[in-house]
């Protein structure tokens, strides 16, 4: 979701994927953009062109085109369509004036037009700035257009920057709800002066819930956390409180509990985050989503957070291995659960008897086995004898189960590898009657 600096936008597949690909949408927005000849942008298209996100509150298009005569009596210039027949000739910033919006609401042009600002002299930035600014706001929303004006940030001159910026205000939240404009806030929210993040950030204050379950909204937010100090923020860490499992449980939310994690370092947004996220720790490492909060945990928490998820797991750890969701949090356990944690998570899997009966129900399990195999990888070298010793009875028939041969397979490669040469020894040896 994030737009990533250095490379150039504007193919139809990267403008599309930003929506879920059965968005209407979407597809309505893509289609019109590439199935113009010319220009996208002619005026009784533009409407339709926009997801309903991006009209404004009083129901129009945020920023209306002021087209030129040309643009509004024949479709397009011809500069545009000789600058895309014509790849041989090497164009310039200078060449296209007067074009320079058309050129930004098409995919080639767009791609032309970031190209050249990284480069491009005092001259030709103004030249370009002039003429983007009377349409920032419809560029902004726009498939290819949108990409300029990041662009613009990241490269224009310092107080063309900060004008860009001031542009955007009373205008954030329209654009963070929009496909296309989300992406100009998050990179305004990078890079714009502290003074603007915070005022942009304010715009969002009474409407954190709606980003934060939005597909568009929710990036904007998780940028705000990345970005933004802490103490600025407060309004939007606050409105998560008494909501982190609910949240945690959302496809776009358990995003943004992820970031305040790793970013929200004052003592007492931290104690009140964890403490719903460990009152529920067996349900959300269950949940389709939730199970990455989880993750998230154990991989970057503290070592007490750490145990007070394995021990509530524990006792459970074989049907959780078997449930597809839970069965990734097992194998974080076992990954960054310390010594005495891991034994404890084996242990459960050897059982109390010489059957191996948990062990052998997750060797055939299209889940567990993957924990089965992890604890091979986690496991220190006499925990490894042991289970080996226990699985080798079992080999041959474990070859006869589908997911029993991805176990067998982990297993002849440490064998193979020389990882366990005693293995090797006691696999090979024919059994004493």
């Amino acid at each position: 979701g994030s737009p990533n600096s250095h490379s150039y936008y504007g193919s139809p597949t990267f403008g599309s994927n930003m929506s879920y690909p059965g968005s209407p949408l979407a597809h309505h927005a893509m289609q019109n953009s590439l199935m113009s000849p010319c220009s996208p942008m002619r005026r009784g298209e533009v409407n339709m062109r926009y997801p309903s996100a991006t009209r404004n509150y009083s129901g129009g298009v945020m920023g209306s085109w002021h087209m030129d005569a040309s643009l509004d009596e024949g479709f397009g210039s011809s500069l545009l369509e000789e600058f895309k027949s014509n790849k041989t000739r090497g164009f310039e910033l200078s060449e296209i004036a007067g074009h320079v919006v058309e050129f930004s609401a098409d995919q080639y042009g767009s791609r032309f037009i970031q190209q050249k600002l990284e480069t491009a002299t005092t001259d030709e930035k103004n030249m370009v700035y002039e003429e983007i600014m009377p349409h920032a706001l419809a560029l902004m929303t726009d498939v290819f257009g949108n990409y300029v004006i990041q662009k613009f940030f990241e490269h224009g001159l310092p107080p063309q920057r900060r004008e860009l910026g001031d542009k955007l205000f009373e205008n954030v939240l329209p654009l963070s709800l929009q496909m296309y404009g989300c992406r100009v806030i998050q990179k305004a929210i990078e890079v714009v002066d502290l003074d603007q993040k915070i005022k942009m950030v304010k715009e969002l204050d009474g409407h954190v819930m709606r980003c934060v379950r939005d597909q568009n909204g929710n990036h904007v937010v998780q940028k705000c956390i990345e970005c933004v100090p802490e103490e600025n923020i407060e309004f939007i860490i606050s409105t998560f409180f008494g909501h982190v499992v609910s949240l945690s449980t959302h496809p776009y939310g358990c995003r943004v509990i992820q970031r305040v994690l790793e970013h929200c370092h004052d003592p007492d947004t931290q104690s009140k985050v964890m403490e719903e996220i460990l009152s529920t720790v067996s349900m959300l490492a269950q949940d389709q989503y939730g199970n990455y909060v989880v993750q998230h945990v154990l991989e970057h928490g503290k070592p007490d957070e750490r145990t007070v998820i394995i021990k509530e797991l524990a006792g459970k750890i074989v049907q959780m291995s078997q449930q597809k969701f839970a069965s990734n949090v097992v194998e974080k356990c076992l990954t960054f659960g310390g010594p005495e944690e891991r034994e404890l998570l084996v242990n459960e899997m050897l059982g109390t008897t010489d059957e191996n009966e948990p062990l052998q129900a997750m060797m055939k399990d299209q889940f567990a086995n993957y924990v089965v195999q992890k604890v091979l990888e986690t496991c220190d070298d006499q925990q490894r004898e042991l289970i080996l010793t226990r699985i080798k009875v079992h080999l041959n028939a474990l070859k006869k189960y589908t997911y029993g041969k991805h176990v067998v397979a982990r297993i002849e490669k440490l064998v193979a590898a020389g990882e366990r040469r005693m293995a090797l020894q006691s696999l090979t040896q024919p059994q004493m009657s």
